[in-house]
């Protein structure tokens, strides 16, 4: 019996092994996935839990819940990947042995890595909404701040979900506004980025609704400390950007066990060919969702487009077949703007986002780089869709591919 052993149950590693163990034959495989615990949170909620718009309950739900009859849970923490005897060694000292090795470990944010970011304020005066205990602790900073400077802060890319940082500073902007703070407060958005988003027609569009909500850009900021006393952030050429209240974004990395096993890049990301996600040093290995080095975003629609192409690739694996699926890149990111309304970007390796309709042309119902109504109400009911469909494994109506139907291209 072969095994194919996954590193990681978040929502690439959720959705692989629900996939594989319904179509691969179970008297012939064992699909094995490794976690150090058995929680699971819909991350892409943390964002709404400091403004009250979620509960930390409605976004943390028990692992196993969600993995399928025949899938191989255990518990533990991963301490090295030996490649050469293709054997994971979990910390204790347990062994498990593999055939194929799926590293789905995400990205993990690193406050350590930043001189200062760490300190008596963190999580008070310092903030960040990347991690579960980090939402609720800007929550409660959100409801004792009454006025000054909110600072929402990039330290590097790449990072998770890259347009949530904009996405916080026009919620912010709406929460000051409801609670009669938005004239004596500011907001300024820092980033390492020369404007407002990675892709030139959205960082127009992005920077541009910034600018209606009175919210400046400091772009090329790259920090090189933080200084909780003084409350400012410096940066390599000595800008300081004074703050009441830092939200952060720390530099984003990928597991320590990445380092020690020799599979990563300097941030612990696993070097992989960007269509099929197979690792470039090991060809029994693949890595996944935001464990892997792809150019493009680390987001959960990256995750989900992915694993179908993955998946498939595996199957044709498996049976002594050539792979022959490829992945485009394709993304696919609400971005909350406040007001009840958001935008939507559609885009690849190769386009980068448009104007147009989703994903019927002319039809939408949702559109493309433009705020409305039905984009926001996409993004709510998103929630459900990832508890009962996506994580499941259950068929999406969306193809895996990126579609240039429905976008004005000049």
């Amino acid at each position: 019996m072969k095994t194919v052993l996954i590193l990681g149950g978040g929502t690439a590693g959720t959705m692989i092994a629900n996939k594989l163990s319904a179509r691969l034959d179970r008297s012939d495989w064992r699909v094995i996935v490794i976690d150090k615990d058995d929680i699971h949170d819909y991350q892409p909620g943390y964002l709404f839990i400091p403004f009250g718009i979620n509960t930390p309950e409605q976004v943390r739900r028990s692992m196993h819940t969600f993995l399928a009859e025949g899938v191989e849970l255990v518990m533990g923490e991963v301490d090295i990947v030996e490649p050469e005897a293709k054997l994971v060694r979990l910390e204790g000292g347990r062994e498990i042995a593999y055939d194929y090795l799926v590293i789905a470990t995400g990205t993990t944010p690193r406050p350590d890595q930043t001189p200062g970011m760490l300190g008596d304020e963190w999580h008070r005066s310092v903030g960040e909404f990347y991690t579960f205990e980090g939402a609720i602790a800007l929550r409660d900073a959100l409801r004792r701040f009454d006025g000054g400077r909110v600072v929402m802060h990039i330290t590097e890319l790449p990072i998770k979900c890259p347009v949530a940082p904009l996405e916080f500073v026009m919620l912010a902007d709406d929460y000051l506004r409801e609670r009669g703070l938005r004239e004596r407060s500011e907001i300024v958005y820092v980033t390492p980025l020369d404007g407002a988003f990675t892709k030139p027609v959205a960082s127009r569009e992005l920077g541009h609704h910034l600018e209606q909500r009175n919210i400046p850009v400091e772009p090329d900021f790259m920090i090189e400390r933080v200084d909780q006393e003084r409350k400012v952030i410096v940066s390599y050429d000595e800008r300081e950007v004074a703050y009441d209240l830092l939200v952060t974004v720390p530099l984003n990395m990928g597991a320590d066990f990445v380092a020690r096993s020799g599979l990563g890049d300097e941030l612990n990301y696993v070097p992989v060919d960007k269509h099929t996600m197979r690792s470039t040093a090991y060809d029994t290995i693949f890595a996944l969702g935001d464990a892997s080095n792809l150019p493009t975003s680390k987001a959960g629609s990256v995750a989900h487009f992915s694993v179908e192409i993955f998946v498939e690739n595996f199957l044709q694996l498996a049976a002594g077949k050539p792979m022959t699926h490829s992945f485009d890149g394709h993304a696919n990111c609400f971005v909350e703007s406040g007001g009840g309304k958001a935008l939507l970007l559609d885009f690849n390796y190769d386009t980068e986002p448009l104007t147009g309709t989703f994903p019927l042309p002319k039809v939408g119902p949702m559109s493309l780089l433009k705020e409305s109504r039905a984009n926001h109400l996409g993004k709510l009911a998103f929630r459900h869709i990832y508890w009962n469909i996506l994580l499941p494994g259950r068929p999406m109506p969306l193809p895996a591919a990126m579609s240039m139907s429905g976008k004005n291209v000049e």
